[in-house]
């Protein structure tokens, strides 16, 4: 059975331009005579869609805005997600931006897709939606048509091109520290501790009193991965077997010791926090250098 999937798509407006000379007068003194039967009435002028947002030129159609808005909240009712409409319409629109930016970065970097690959794409899903009936009522239901889809598959195949393009650049292998800390949630309580340890007493000891579980283990880290950045900027300070001042976080106070420092493999989880940070970096970078135009509230 294919299960409804939230699908951000995506169309390429294509612009059809004319250029509208004006005749200047014939330096004749007598008029031409042109057939009146040989004259065509004139043809009328294409009305350009209506537009949700432009990227670079390249608009967003107001209809596949207002279709993947409606995906998006479909699936929210699914799934118990909340979002106010004004969220709703912001997340949606900011994923379209975010997809053409990457889609046009990917055609810029020499990134193509043939129509028999993006044929053979289609057809895998529509056997995956259990044949060709299935698959027209998916579409239906899920406000596409054949053609809208198979373009919306393309810019997304292009899209996730680029997205892999910054994700395989992150490093594997990078710095990191492996760090316990003294953690509590009062500056009085901080300063004892630390008062303690500069008269000699013992980090790990102090560590586990404070915290019977682990024992203030951090574990090994790299740069950009915890959560409280005066955190880790404490611990890329300290060589091994130093320790922080007292600390002050967004959560409490702490003293951090460095326990070794050395250039490791990434954990998977490390990895993956490292790599959504370079792109969203990516995005905010190809934000700033790109016009963006929002035309819908």
């Amino acid at each position: 059975m294919f299960t409804r999937k939230l699908i951000i798509s995506f169309l390429i407006l294509v612009f059809l331009t004319a250029c509208n000379g004006q005749s200047s007068p014939l330096p004749s003194q007598t008029p031409a005579l042109v057939p009146t039967e040989t004259m065509l009435p004139p043809t009328p002028s294409l009305t350009p869609e209506p537009l949700a947002a432009r990227v670079n030129g390249e608009g967003i159609l107001l209809a596949d805005y207002q279709a993947e808005l409606s995906r998006f909240q479909a699936a929210l009712t699914e799934t118990g997600g909340t979002a106010t409409e004004a969220e709703a319409r912001e997340r949606v629109l900011n994923a379209l931006i975010d997809e053409s930016l990457l889609a046009q970065s990917a055609a810029a970097n020499g990134y193509q897709i043939s129509d028999a690959d993006l044929q053979a794409r289609m057809a895998a899903v529509v056997e995956k939606a259990g044949g060709d009936q299935a698959w027209g009522e998916w579409l239906q239901t899920n406000g596409y048509s054949e053609e809208s889809f198979r373009r919306a598959l393309a810019r997304s195949l292009a899209a996730a091109w680029q997205r892999d393009q910054v994700l395989s650049a992150v490093p594997k292998s990078v710095e990191q520290v492996h760090a316990r800390q003294i953690f509590v949630l009062s500056k009085a309580t901080a300063d004892s501790v630390y008062n303690n340890l500069q008269s000699g007493a013992d980090f790990a000891t102090l560590a586990q009193q404070y915290d019977p579980t682990t024992g203030g283990e951090l574990g090994w880290f790299p740069r950009g991965y915890l959560t409280q950045p005066g955190v880790e900027e404490a611990a890329f300070a300290l060589q091994p077997g130093q320790y922080s001042p007292v600390v002050q976080s967004d959560i409490g106070y702490h003293i951090i010791l460095v326990v070794e420092r050395e250039v490791r493999q990434l954990s998977p989880d490390a990895l993956l926090t490292l790599q959504r940070s370079a792109l969203a970096d990516w995005l905010k970078e190809q934000r700033d250098a790109s016009q963006i135009e929002i035309l819908v509230p």
